[in-house]
């Protein structure tokens, strides 16, 4: 469920907070 939410916020978030959180976003 979270890997998924990751992955779709990954694309509307950028890649400084994805890689900041990964496990946050």
């Amino acid at each position: 469920y979270n890997h998924h939410r990751i992955k779709l916020k990954l694309k509307g978030l950028s890649p400084v907070m994805y890689r900041t959180q990964p496990l946050a976003a």
